[in-house]
């Protein structure tokens, strides 16, 4: 089969589509032809040499992906040859064929084609385990969500609306924003511009924001405290501002709130199965139902990884960019 490789990190450049072993199911293991994955950030710092795969995974990036299952591995059940499903991978997504335990597929959702699946299980599944299983959003809750134009902050917005919360966002242009707000959001904050704890407090009558969803980490750190409503939750999930921030605990304390951060990728096998299975059960209704959409910004060849890699570093995207097996 052919794989994107990276035989040393760099840039986009560093990206080779090449000729590579076939993958072989092992035990609660099933082979799937993949027709699309997705580009996510962790691809560009695997790329850069700052994020490797976890024992054991793929050593090529893509930590999802769509596909037809075109081999059960030995203790599987519930799934057959053929069936069209989507997966959430630790590695391995950019490849025309990917193995993965039988507990993180997903079927495609009913009114969906194959390739917009790829789109699905990363951002499900970071969306409903930090602001849903961890932070425990609520209806009439305000979830603020900084990088809404992304492809996890789409997903937010319309499944915070979706449970009957009220919505933040951030995001640096003003095209952006309207974008968000056709999904949803109700209050639009250019980062570039304004200052989102005022803007926050002022749509909340000074409550603040019950559960926030940040990609920055450092940079964001006590602006987010501040921000947090009493028994407020900050979920991190990304250290696009910074790895290390100064925390003011008595704030923290003063408003009875919770800090939590995850990642996906490195979490252990039975967890990444729980977390997919409550995302069958929640999301895929909503989204079968029309009223969560994955939102698309655009497809590329998996061939020309490294032009998809160059929309994400200039983020003018909105969404998920999806990287298609020509």
């Amino acid at each position: 089969m052919h794989a994107i490789t990276i035989p040393e990190p760099g840039g986009p450049e560093a990206l080779v589509w090449d000729e590579v072993p076939d993958p072989v199911p092992g035990e609660g293991e099933v082979l799937i032809e993949v027709a699309a994955s997705a580009v996510n950030r962790a691809d560009l710092l695997q790329r850069q040499g700052f994020y490797d795969p976890p024992p054991g995974a793929s050593p090529y990036p893509g930590l999802e992906c769509s596909g037809r299952v075109a081999e059960i591995g030995p203790g599987v059940a519930g799934w057959s040859v053929g069936d069209e499903v989507c997966a959430l991978l630790s590695g391995g997504g950019y490849a025309e064929k990917v193995a993965v335990p039988a507990g993180q597929l997903l079927p495609v959702p009913s009114g969906l084609d194959l390739r917009q699946a790829a789109a699905l299980p990363e951002v499900t599944c970071t969306v409903w385990s930090n602001v849903f299983m961890i932070a425990h959003l609520r209806p009439g809750e305000t979830l603020l969500v900084h990088g809404g134009s992304s492809g996890i902050g789409t997903m937010a917005v319309q499944l915070a609306k979706a449970v009957g919360a009220k919505v933040a966002v951030t995001a640096g242009t003003k095209e952006k924003l309207e974008q968000c707000a056709a999904l949803g959001a109700d209050i639009l904050i250019n980062y570039r511009e304004q200052d989102f704890v005022e803007e926050v407090r002022a749509a909340t009558n000074g409550r603040g924001a019950d559960v926030i969803l940040d990609n920055m980490g450092a940079k964001y750190l006590d602006r987010n405290v501040r921000v947090l409503a009493v028994n407020g939750r900050l979920a991190i999930i990304g250290l696009q501002g910074g790895i290390k921030g100064e925390l003011n605990i008595g704030a923290l304390l003063a408003k009875r709130a919770a800090i939590s951060a995850t990642s996906l990728r490195a979490r252990p096998q039975e967890e990444k199965t729980a977390i997919v299975a409550a995302v069958r059960e929640h999301v895929w209704p909503l989204i079968g139902g029309g009223h969560v959409r994955p939102v698309v910004d655009r497809e590329i060849p998996m061939d020309d990884a490294a032009t998809a890699h160059r929309v994400l570093e200039e983020s003018g995207h909105v969404g998920k960019v999806l990287l298609v097996v020509p």
